[in-house]
């Protein structure tokens, strides 16, 4: 599913126009940026934390020159999700087939 079909889903469930909802999830996505730019993680009940993770400071090689690179320490966003959320997930049937036909097509 891409934004606009969320958008599409979104705007024929509630009878809001897509512009309109358009505009609601850029508005949240910019929150979503701007708190955790900030070093405040998000908690949503039921459905997970947007949180930011700490990256210890390592050593990289830049394969093209072959010469070590220092990689400073830095913070990325991570999602982590709700126990409810994890547990519909895990209990769907539909994910399972889904998964299944992929595997067959990939065979």
């Amino acid at each position: 599913m891409r934004k606009a079909d969320l958008i599409n889903q979104i705007s024929e469930k509630t009878g809001i126009p897509k512009v309109d909802v358009l505009v609601t999830l850029e508005s949240m996505f910019k929150a979503v940026k701007t708190a955790l730019a900030s070093g405040e993680n998000i908690y949503i009940r039921g459905f997970g934390s947007f949180i930011t993770k700490k990256r210890a400071a390592k050593i990289g090689r830049n394969i093209k020159k072959n010469v070590a690179v220092q990689i400073p320490e830095h913070f990325i966003p991570a999602f982590k999700p709700a126990k409810e959320f994890m547990q519909e997930i895990k209990s769907s049937k539909n994910i399972k087939e889904n998964t299944e036909k992929i595997d067959e097509n990939e065979d």
